[in-house]
């Protein structure tokens, strides 16, 4: 079964006063390109989540976003000792200012000083984020498992639809073979009539010559070559629906073999019929070929 190169998943956790959100989406994309949006104060994050998501996927844009939030009542309270020796100067200062002046000031209290700003330091870098570190990488694998679950769903739905469409080719290669051989009595007696109209018309033409140049004119109006590819590819195409692992390259590249063939076979119809065959066929290529694109 195919894998889709789009899916999405999201998950929250929590653990040790943290609470996180995770949310992953996918397009497609000629190969892997990992984008990620994680807290950069947690050490090794990046790393470790860039490893995991490249193991778990083989090709797509993948765009993976983690939010990160601290509950305040588990954020340690560390002084930053230099602010507060510089705020307990300058209130040292005002008092003595104040003295000269006869004014009498109410003592601040201690938690007054501690709501200067800068006093109080709760930044990341301080913090133990180890234990962060692995209760995240252990949440993550069930979201990737979540992510490549939907994207094998979504595959599902595009290995039906290609496998129709894989058929269709078939079915329109089968009626383009009926076309050309119903066709093949009216090229020849068109060569005929031309070869006849040429030597009528052409006193001292070497004839020999002529009849080269109209048997490689029958030669370039031949399709069965095309038809004949049309129908190996049709076979490459299932053979390699049935294969495991990433497909869709060697799908897209199988889409333009396909494409090639489709474009000759109209060049080279001479009727009508074969004609409408042969843009059948181009329709149906390339709305295959946009299927494709989505295929891992």
């Amino acid at each position: 079964m195919i894998t889709s190169m789009t899916g999405f998943a999201a998950r929250n956790g929590e653990n040790a006063g943290y609470s996180w959100a995770w949310e992953v989406r996918s397009v497609n994309a000629k190969g892997l390109d990992i984008r990620l949006r994680v807290p950069d104060w947690i050490n090794g994050l990046e790393q470790s989540v860039r490893r995991l998501v490249a193991k778990s996927v083989g090709r797509g844009n993948i765009n993976l976003t983690l939010r990160v939030q601290r509950d305040e009542g588990s954020a340690p309270l560390n002084l930053n000792g230099a602010q507060l020796s510089r705020i307990l100067a300058a209130l040292g200062q005002i008092e003595d200012a104040a003295a000269d002046a006869n004014l009498t000031l109410v003592h601040c209290t201690a938690a007054d000083v501690l709501g200067q700003r800068g006093v109080i330091d709760t930044t990341m870098a301080q913090v133990d984020t180890g234990p962060l570190l692995a209760a995240l990488l252990t949440d993550l694998p069930p979201l990737l498992t979540d992510f490549a679950t939907m994207r094998q769903t979504e595959g599902a739905a595009l290995d039906q639809v290609i496998h129709q469409q894989i058929s269709l080719i078939e079915s329109l290669t089968a009626d383009a073979t009926k076309s050309a051989e119903a066709r093949k009595a009216d090229v020849a007696k068109a060569l005929r009539e031309n070869l006849a109209r040429v030597l009528e018309n052409a006193d001292g033409v070497d004839q020999n010559r002529v009849a080269q140049e109209l048997a490689m004119l029958a030669v370039k109006s031949d399709v069965m070559e095309e038809l004949d590819r049309l129908n190996a590819h049709v076979d490459a195409a299932r053979e390699l629906m049935g294969e495991s692992g990433p497909i869709g390259r060697k799908l897209d590249f199988l889409m333009q073999e396909f494409m090639r063939e489709a474009n000759t076979l109209c060049s080279k119809a001479q009727s009508v019929d074969l004609t409408r065959i042969g843009l059948d066929l181009k329709a149906v290529i390339d709305q295959m070929r946009e299927q494709v694109q989505n295929v891992e």
